[in-house]
């Protein structure tokens, strides 16, 4: 079952964002609520401390917690869909904001797919998938976007192809810029690993494709 989680970062209303399958159920985090009007979902459930969504209406059963939490209202959202039975989640509003917000979505969401879901991260210019040895992932995108692969692990026999500067059984230190500003030529974007984990990002300003692996 598909979970479209909606978080407080940026989002941009691109037509890539039609490309996503629709959701079986959307949860919203605290102020990411802001969102769903402009995505043209209903949300079926409303989590967090609520520090964040003043001027937000949304009707929806809220889940309040308190401020003083182990949890970020994100992942909190993420333990409301999985309870539900979500398999696969697409976090929308995954980038801007605030840094550690954003750095701890992208991590947990790495930590998630070492779980076996599906994930996707997404501000409608931004993307990300995590990339795992047992996951790898082939990606639709049109040429000249902006295409890197973060790796938050130390990467061994990373193969990519459907770039400018493809690689072939690469190791990646970790955090090394050496796979950061790729650039797609219009074939299939594909990653995958031997060893360790990533994210693939892209990032582009002209009309998307589809880019839902």
């Amino acid at each position: 079952m598909i979970a479209w989680i909606l978080v407080g970062g940026r989002l941009t209303f691109t037509p890539a964002l039609d490309t996503l399958p629709r959701p079986a159920l959307v949860v919203a985090a605290d102020g990411g609520a802001r969102h769903a009007a402009g995505l043209g979902v209903t949300v079926d459930a409303w989590v967090g401390d609520f520090d964040s969504s003043d001027g937000v209406t949304v009707d929806a059963p809220r889940e309040v917690h308190p401020a003083a939490k182990n949890e970020t209202d994100a992942e909190l959202a993420v333990q409301v869909a999985l309870g539900r039975g979500a398999t696969e989640l697409v976090f929308l509003g995954a980038f801007g904001g605030r840094f550690d917000h954003a750095a701890a979505l992208l991590l947990g969401g790495v930590r998630l797919a070492r779980d076996g879901l599906r994930v996707t991260l997404s501000s409608g210019d931004e993307w990300a998938w995590p990339l795992l040895p047992a996951s790898p992932l082939s990606l639709a995108l049109p040429p000249g976007v902006t295409l890197s692969v973060v790796a938050c692990h130390d990467l061994h026999g990373l193969i990519l192809g459907g770039v400018r500067w493809p690689l072939q059984g690469a190791d990646v230190p970790l955090g090394s810029g050496w796979t950061v500003s790729n650039e797609t030529n219009g074939e299939a974007v594909t990653a995958s690993l031997q060893d360790g984990y990533g994210l693939v990002t892209a990032l582009w300003k002209g009309e998307p494709s589809a880019l839902h692996p």
